[in-house]
Protein backbone atom coordinates (compact mmCIF):
# COMPACT_ATOMS: atom_id res chain seq x y z
CA UNK A 1 0.00 0.00 0.00
CA UNK A 2 1.08 3.58 -0.48
CA UNK A 3 2.52 5.79 2.23
CA UNK A 4 2.55 9.52 1.68
CA UNK A 5 3.04 12.62 3.72
CA UNK A 6 -0.38 13.72 4.84
CA UNK A 7 -1.72 16.59 2.76
CA UNK A 8 -4.69 18.86 3.21
CA UNK A 9 -7.42 17.31 1.08
CA UNK A 10 -11.04 18.38 1.01
CA UNK A 11 -13.52 15.58 1.72
CA UNK A 12 -16.16 15.34 -1.00
CA UNK A 13 -19.19 13.76 0.64
CA UNK A 14 -22.10 12.24 -1.24
CA UNK A 15 -24.33 15.10 -0.21
CA UNK A 16 -22.16 17.35 -2.36
CA UNK A 17 -22.43 15.12 -5.42
CA UNK A 18 -24.33 16.35 -8.45
CA UNK A 19 -27.93 15.26 -8.12
CA UNK A 20 -27.61 13.65 -4.68
CA UNK A 21 -31.41 13.52 -4.38
CA UNK A 22 -33.77 11.35 -6.43
CA UNK A 23 -33.75 12.24 -10.11
CA UNK A 24 -36.68 12.19 -12.52
CA UNK A 25 -36.26 9.64 -15.28
CA UNK A 26 -33.60 7.54 -13.57
CA UNK A 27 -33.84 3.76 -13.76
CA UNK A 28 -34.62 1.49 -10.83
CA UNK A 29 -30.97 0.40 -10.92
CA UNK A 30 -29.75 4.00 -10.79
CA UNK A 31 -32.04 4.64 -7.81
CA UNK A 32 -30.60 1.62 -6.05
CA UNK A 33 -27.05 2.78 -6.73
CA UNK A 34 -27.96 6.24 -5.44
CA UNK A 35 -29.23 4.66 -2.20
CA UNK A 36 -26.01 2.67 -1.73
CA UNK A 37 -23.88 5.72 -2.59
CA UNK A 38 -25.66 7.76 0.06
CA UNK A 39 -24.19 5.45 2.72
CA UNK A 40 -20.65 5.45 1.34
CA UNK A 41 -19.29 8.52 3.16
CA UNK A 42 -17.55 9.55 -0.02
CA UNK A 43 -18.10 10.33 -3.69
CA UNK A 44 -19.26 7.41 -5.84
CA UNK A 45 -18.85 7.23 -9.62
CA UNK A 46 -20.30 4.30 -11.59
CA UNK A 47 -20.86 3.09 -15.14
CA UNK A 48 -21.79 -0.27 -16.63
CA UNK A 49 -22.65 -1.84 -19.98
CA UNK A 50 -24.39 -4.96 -21.28
CA UNK A 51 -24.65 -4.99 -25.09
CA UNK A 52 -28.10 -5.32 -26.60
CA UNK A 53 -29.85 -4.05 -23.47
CA UNK A 54 -30.89 -0.75 -21.94
CA UNK A 55 -29.11 -1.50 -18.68
CA UNK A 56 -28.16 1.86 -17.15
CA UNK A 57 -26.27 2.33 -13.90
CA UNK A 58 -24.58 5.63 -14.79
CA UNK A 59 -23.91 7.68 -11.67
CA UNK A 60 -21.43 10.52 -12.12
CA UNK A 61 -20.19 8.37 -15.01
CA UNK A 62 -18.17 11.20 -16.57
CA UNK A 63 -16.48 12.38 -13.39
CA UNK A 64 -12.70 12.33 -12.99
CA UNK A 65 -12.05 10.04 -10.00
CA UNK A 66 -8.40 9.27 -9.20
CA UNK A 67 -7.83 5.79 -10.59
CA UNK A 68 -4.77 4.61 -8.65
CA UNK A 69 -3.74 1.11 -9.83
CA UNK A 70 -6.62 0.82 -12.28
CA UNK A 71 -4.16 2.47 -14.70
CA UNK A 72 -2.20 -0.80 -14.80
CA UNK A 73 -4.80 -2.39 -17.09
CA UNK A 74 -4.48 0.27 -19.84
CA UNK A 75 -0.71 0.13 -19.32
CA UNK A 76 -0.67 -3.63 -19.92
CA UNK A 77 -2.77 -3.25 -23.07
CA UNK A 78 -0.37 -0.59 -24.40
CA UNK A 79 2.63 -2.87 -23.78
CA UNK A 80 0.90 -5.85 -25.38
CA UNK A 81 0.20 -3.71 -28.44
CA UNK A 82 3.90 -3.02 -28.84
CA UNK A 83 4.62 -6.74 -28.48
CA UNK A 84 2.16 -7.51 -31.26
CA UNK A 85 3.79 -4.87 -33.47
CA UNK A 86 7.12 -6.63 -32.96
CA UNK A 87 8.71 -3.75 -31.04
CA UNK A 88 8.88 -5.77 -27.83
CA UNK A 89 8.87 -9.47 -26.94
CA UNK A 90 7.17 -11.17 -24.00
CA UNK A 91 10.30 -13.23 -23.46
CA UNK A 92 12.78 -10.38 -23.57
CA UNK A 93 14.68 -9.71 -20.33
CA UNK A 94 14.20 -6.32 -18.69
CA UNK A 95 16.67 -4.99 -16.13
CA UNK A 96 15.30 -4.11 -12.70
CA UNK A 97 17.73 -1.32 -11.85
CA UNK A 98 18.45 0.16 -8.40
CA UNK A 99 16.95 3.47 -9.50
CA UNK A 100 13.65 1.66 -10.22
CA UNK A 101 13.12 0.96 -6.53
CA UNK A 102 10.31 2.81 -4.72
CA UNK A 103 10.66 3.12 -0.92
CA UNK A 104 7.77 1.58 1.05
CA UNK A 105 5.89 0.57 -2.10
CA UNK A 106 3.84 -2.60 -2.39
CA UNK A 107 5.99 -4.67 -4.73
CA UNK A 108 6.55 -8.44 -4.62
CA UNK A 109 9.31 -7.86 -7.18
CA UNK A 110 11.14 -5.42 -4.92
CA UNK A 111 10.53 -7.53 -1.81
CA UNK A 112 12.16 -10.51 -3.52
CA UNK A 113 15.04 -8.43 -4.94
CA UNK A 114 15.62 -5.56 -2.49
CA UNK A 115 18.96 -4.67 -4.08
CA UNK A 116 17.55 -4.82 -7.62
CA UNK A 117 20.16 -5.59 -10.26
CA UNK A 118 18.28 -8.54 -11.78
CA UNK A 119 16.60 -9.28 -15.10
CA UNK A 120 12.89 -10.08 -15.33
CA UNK A 121 11.03 -11.19 -18.45
CA UNK A 122 8.53 -8.74 -19.89
CA UNK A 123 5.86 -11.40 -19.49
CA UNK A 124 6.53 -11.63 -15.74
CA UNK A 125 6.52 -7.85 -15.37
CA UNK A 126 3.10 -7.78 -17.02
CA UNK A 127 1.79 -10.53 -14.76
CA UNK A 128 3.10 -8.81 -11.64
CA UNK A 129 1.55 -5.53 -12.76
CA UNK A 130 -1.93 -6.86 -13.60
CA UNK A 131 -2.37 -9.82 -11.26
CA UNK A 132 -0.39 -8.59 -8.25
CA UNK A 133 -0.68 -4.82 -8.82
CA UNK A 134 3.08 -4.54 -8.30
CA UNK A 135 3.97 -0.84 -8.19
CA UNK A 136 7.64 -1.17 -9.10
CA UNK A 137 6.88 -3.53 -11.98
CA UNK A 138 4.36 -1.00 -13.32
CA UNK A 139 6.91 1.82 -13.39
CA UNK A 140 9.42 -0.44 -15.14
CA UNK A 141 6.77 -1.17 -17.78
CA UNK A 142 6.17 2.56 -18.21
CA UNK A 143 9.89 2.98 -18.82
CA UNK A 144 9.89 0.11 -21.31
CA UNK A 145 6.76 1.43 -23.05
CA UNK A 146 8.51 4.68 -23.95
CA UNK A 147 12.02 3.36 -24.25
CA UNK A 148 13.22 6.22 -22.08
CA UNK A 149 11.49 7.14 -18.80
CA UNK A 150 8.30 6.83 -16.78
CA UNK A 151 6.89 10.26 -17.71
CA UNK A 152 7.32 9.55 -21.41
CA UNK A 153 5.77 6.12 -20.83
CA UNK A 154 2.68 7.71 -19.31
CA UNK A 155 2.28 9.92 -22.37
CA UNK A 156 2.72 6.90 -24.64
CA UNK A 157 -0.02 4.99 -22.78
CA UNK A 158 -2.36 7.99 -23.09
CA UNK A 159 -1.75 8.05 -26.83
CA UNK A 160 -2.26 4.29 -27.20
CA UNK A 161 -5.55 4.27 -25.31
CA UNK A 162 -6.81 7.32 -27.20
CA UNK A 163 -5.92 5.59 -30.48
CA UNK A 164 -8.27 2.76 -29.46
CA UNK A 165 -11.11 5.29 -29.28
CA UNK A 166 -11.33 5.18 -25.49
CA UNK A 167 -12.34 8.52 -24.01
CA UNK A 168 -11.80 9.92 -20.54
CA UNK A 169 -8.45 8.35 -19.62
CA UNK A 170 -5.66 10.56 -18.29
CA UNK A 171 -2.35 9.21 -16.98
CA UNK A 172 0.36 11.66 -15.98
CA UNK A 173 2.43 10.15 -13.17
CA UNK A 174 3.86 6.75 -12.35
CA UNK A 175 3.97 5.04 -8.99
CA UNK A 176 7.19 6.67 -7.81
CA UNK A 177 5.58 10.12 -8.00
CA UNK A 178 2.33 8.85 -6.45
CA UNK A 179 4.28 7.55 -3.46
CA UNK A 180 5.96 10.93 -2.92
CA UNK A 181 3.11 13.37 -3.56
CA UNK A 182 -0.40 12.77 -2.19
CA UNK A 183 -1.92 15.30 -4.59
CA UNK A 184 -0.49 13.58 -7.68
CA UNK A 185 -3.10 10.83 -7.64
CA UNK A 186 -5.79 13.36 -8.57
CA UNK A 187 -3.94 14.04 -11.82
CA UNK A 188 -4.38 10.39 -12.87
CA UNK A 189 -8.07 9.87 -13.57
CA UNK A 190 -10.39 7.63 -15.52
CA UNK A 191 -14.00 8.44 -16.27
CA UNK A 192 -16.13 5.38 -15.34
CA UNK A 193 -17.77 5.55 -18.76
CA UNK A 194 -14.33 5.38 -20.38
CA UNK A 195 -13.26 2.47 -18.18
CA UNK A 196 -16.36 0.58 -19.27
CA UNK A 197 -15.57 1.38 -22.91
CA UNK A 198 -12.16 -0.21 -22.43
CA UNK A 199 -13.63 -3.29 -20.74
CA UNK A 200 -16.12 -3.67 -23.59
CA UNK A 201 -13.28 -3.54 -26.12
CA UNK A 202 -11.50 -6.33 -24.27
CA UNK A 203 -14.66 -8.43 -24.08
CA UNK A 204 -16.20 -7.81 -27.49
CA UNK A 205 -13.55 -6.77 -30.00
CA UNK A 206 -10.22 -6.94 -28.27
CA UNK A 207 -7.37 -4.83 -29.63
CA UNK A 208 -5.11 -7.80 -28.83
CA UNK A 209 -4.76 -11.26 -30.32
CA UNK A 210 -6.93 -13.99 -28.82
CA UNK A 211 -3.89 -15.52 -27.11
CA UNK A 212 -2.81 -12.24 -25.50
CA UNK A 213 -6.39 -11.37 -24.56
CA UNK A 214 -6.79 -14.68 -22.74
CA UNK A 215 -3.45 -14.17 -20.98
CA UNK A 216 -4.57 -10.73 -19.82
CA UNK A 217 -8.01 -11.94 -18.69
CA UNK A 218 -6.41 -14.80 -16.79
CA UNK A 219 -4.32 -12.37 -14.79
CA UNK A 220 -7.40 -10.20 -14.19
CA UNK A 221 -9.34 -13.21 -12.92
CA UNK A 222 -6.53 -13.99 -10.49
CA UNK A 223 -6.14 -10.35 -9.48
CA UNK A 224 -6.05 -9.19 -5.87
CA UNK A 225 -8.89 -7.58 -3.86
CA UNK A 226 -11.81 -9.47 -5.35
CA UNK A 227 -13.88 -8.54 -2.28
CA UNK A 228 -14.95 -5.50 -4.26
CA UNK A 229 -16.72 -6.15 -7.59
CA UNK A 230 -16.79 -9.87 -6.85
CA UNK A 231 -17.49 -9.64 -3.14
CA UNK A 232 -21.29 -9.98 -3.17
CA UNK A 233 -21.85 -12.08 -6.28
CA UNK A 234 -23.13 -15.67 -6.33
CA UNK A 235 -20.47 -18.28 -5.57
CA UNK A 236 -18.58 -19.34 -8.66
CA UNK A 237 -19.24 -16.16 -10.65
CA UNK A 238 -16.29 -15.44 -12.93
CA UNK A 239 -14.89 -11.93 -12.48
CA UNK A 240 -11.95 -10.44 -14.38
CA UNK A 241 -11.06 -7.15 -12.74
CA UNK A 242 -8.47 -4.53 -11.84
CA UNK A 243 -8.66 -2.64 -8.58
CA UNK A 244 -7.01 0.56 -7.39
CA UNK A 245 -6.34 1.65 -3.82
CA UNK A 246 -4.83 4.70 -2.15
CA UNK A 247 -3.45 5.13 1.33
CA UNK A 248 -5.72 6.33 4.11
CA UNK A 249 -4.56 9.68 5.52
CA UNK A 250 -6.09 10.85 8.79
CA UNK A 251 -9.12 8.66 8.15
CA UNK A 252 -9.53 9.77 4.53
CA UNK A 253 -9.31 7.12 1.79
CA UNK A 254 -8.58 9.02 -1.39
CA UNK A 255 -9.42 6.19 -3.81
CA UNK A 256 -11.03 2.76 -3.50
CA UNK A 257 -11.81 1.45 -6.99
CA UNK A 258 -12.57 -1.62 -9.04
CA UNK A 259 -13.41 -2.18 -12.69
CA UNK A 260 -14.22 -5.53 -14.22
CA UNK A 261 -16.04 -7.97 -16.44
CA UNK A 262 -18.64 -10.15 -14.70
CA UNK A 263 -19.74 -13.31 -16.52
CA UNK A 264 -23.50 -13.79 -16.17
CA UNK A 265 -25.12 -17.26 -15.92
CA UNK A 266 -26.01 -17.17 -19.64
CA UNK A 267 -22.43 -16.31 -20.65
CA UNK A 268 -22.91 -12.61 -21.36
CA UNK A 269 -20.33 -10.33 -19.81
CA UNK A 270 -21.33 -7.27 -17.81
CA UNK A 271 -18.73 -4.48 -17.78
CA UNK A 272 -18.74 -2.31 -14.66
CA UNK A 273 -16.58 0.42 -13.13
CA UNK A 274 -17.02 1.66 -9.57
CA UNK A 275 -14.84 4.42 -8.09
CA UNK A 276 -15.16 5.60 -4.48
CA UNK A 277 -13.33 8.86 -3.86
CA UNK A 278 -12.40 10.68 -0.64
CA UNK A 279 -14.31 8.37 1.71
CA UNK A 280 -14.11 8.38 5.51
CA UNK A 281 -15.60 4.89 5.79
CA UNK A 282 -13.44 1.97 6.93
CA UNK A 283 -11.72 -0.51 4.62
CA UNK A 284 -14.42 -3.19 4.83
CA UNK A 285 -17.22 -0.65 4.40
CA UNK A 286 -15.65 0.82 1.27
CA UNK A 287 -15.17 -2.63 -0.26
CA UNK A 288 -18.77 -3.47 0.65
CA UNK A 289 -20.05 -0.33 -1.10
CA UNK A 290 -18.44 -1.48 -4.35
CA UNK A 291 -19.65 -5.05 -3.83
CA UNK A 292 -23.25 -3.95 -3.23
CA UNK A 293 -23.26 -1.75 -6.33
CA UNK A 294 -21.83 -4.59 -8.43
CA UNK A 295 -24.48 -6.98 -7.08
CA UNK A 296 -27.25 -4.52 -7.86
CA UNK A 297 -25.96 -4.24 -11.42
CA UNK A 298 -25.56 -8.04 -11.68
CA UNK A 299 -29.16 -8.67 -10.50
CA UNK A 300 -30.52 -6.11 -12.96
CA UNK A 301 -28.40 -7.57 -15.78
CA UNK A 302 -29.58 -11.14 -15.13
CA UNK A 303 -33.17 -9.96 -15.52
CA UNK A 304 -32.40 -7.93 -18.65
CA UNK A 305 -32.76 -9.61 -22.04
Amino acid sequence: MRRWMVGAVMVLMVAAQPGAGAQAGESALQRRIREIAAESRGKVSVACSLPGTKLDCDFNAHGHPPMQSVFKLPLAIAVFRKVELGRLSLDQPVRFMPEDRIPHAYSPLQDKNPEAGVEISLRELLRLTVEMSDNVAADILLRVESGSNVAEGARAVNDEIAALGIRGFHLRDGEDVLHRDVSAQYRNWFQPAGAVELLRRIADRSPLTQEDTELLLGWMRASRLNARVGGDLPAGTVVAHKSGTSDVDNGLAHATNDIGLITLPDGRRLAIAVFLTDSTAGDAARDKTIARIARAAYDAAVETK
